[in-house]
C-alpha cells in the first residue's frame, strides 16, 4: 500500500507541479526513433558524427542542468528531388529553466560539431566544422500522449511554433560526459584526460544505466496517474 501511495505522489508531481528539471530528465527522441543522444551519435575521441538510419532529433536533460542535442535533418531540393541536403549537429552544455517556463540552452562552444552534405553542389565532399548555437525555447510541455501512450515532450520554439513532438526513450538520460570533451585552453581539463573519459564512455555504451522506456510502462503510469488524480479530487471534496 505504501508503494502504491508513493506511485500516486510521483505521478501527481508531474500532473500538478510547475515546470521543473525533474520532469525534463531523460533522453527524448522524435517519431523516427533512430536518433538518440550519446556515443551512438557522436564519437568525441575521433570527433566523428555517426549518421543514423533516418532523420530525426533527440534531446537529453539531466536534473542538475546539463543537456545534449543530436540533430539529423534532411532538406529536399525543389529543383532536383535527387539532390537533398543533409546536416548532422551535435551540441551539449548547460540549460536554464526560467520561472515562466522558458528554456535557455548554452552549449560548450569548443565541443559543438556540424557535418553538412549537399552532394549535388559540393563535389560530393561533406563539410565538417565546429558549431556553436545557443538556443532559447519559449516553453515546453510534458504529458502522456493519449494515442501512443508514451511520455511526450512538446517544445515551442522562440516564435511560439511547435517542434515535432519528442518521446521519452531513456531515463536516466543516455549522454556523453557533460564536461568539455575537446578543450582548447589550459584552464580546462587536459585533452588527454578528457579523451580517456570519453573513450571509457564509448566502451561502456552498452552498459549504461540509462533504461529504454516502453509504452507498456507508460500506460501503467498513466493508469496510476488517473487513479491518483481521481483520489486527490475526492480528497479535496
Amino acid at each position: 500500500m505504501m508503494n502504491f501511495a508513493l506511485c500516486i505522489l510521483f505521478v501527481l508531481r508531474f500532473v500538478l507541479a510547475d515546470p521543473n528539471m525533474q520532469e525534463l530528465s531523460g533522453t527524448w527522441s522524435s517519431k523516427s526513433n533512430t536518433v538518440f543522444t550519446g556515443p551512438g551519435f557522436y564519437d568525441p575521441v575521433d570527433e566523428l558524427l555517426i549518421e543514423p538510419d533516418l532523420p530525426g532529433i533527440s534531446y537529453s536533460f539531466t536534473e542538475d542542468g546539463h543537456y545534449e542535442e543530436a540533430l539529423y535533418r534532411v532538406t529536399a531540393n525543389p529543383r532536383d528531388h535527387s539532390c537533398p541536403s543533409a546536416v548532422l549537429i551535435f551540441q551539449h552544455g548547460t540549460y536554464e529553466l526560467l520561472t515562466n517556463g522558458s528554456l535557455i540552452l548554452t552549449p560548450i562552444a569548443v565541443d559543438g560539431r556540424q557535418l553538412l552534405s549537399a552532394p549535388c553542389t559540393d563535389d560530393s565532399k561533406s563539410v565538417y566544422s565546429r558549431y556553436n548555437q545557443p538556443t532559447w525555447f519559449e516553453k515546453y510541455q510534458v504529458y502522456v500522449d493519449p494515442y501512443h501512450g508514451r511520455w511526450t515532450l512538446q517544445i515551442y520554439q522562440f516564435d511560439g511554433s511547435k517542434m515535432q513532438p519528442l518521446y521519452l526513450a531513456y531515463r536516466p538520460p543516455n549522454m556523453l560526459p557533460t564536461s568539455a570533451l575537446n578543450p582548447t585552453d589550459k584552464a580546462s581539463e587536459t585533452g588527454t584526460s578528457l579523451r580517456k573519459r570519453a573513450r571509457r564512455s564509448l566502451e561502456n555504451q552498452y552498459r549504461t544505466s540509462a533504461t529504454r522506456v516502453t509504452s507498456k510502462e507508460t500506460w501503467w503510469w498513466t493508469a496510476v496517474g488517473v487513479l491518483g488524480v481521481g483520489s486527490f479530487v475526492l480528497f479535496l471534496k
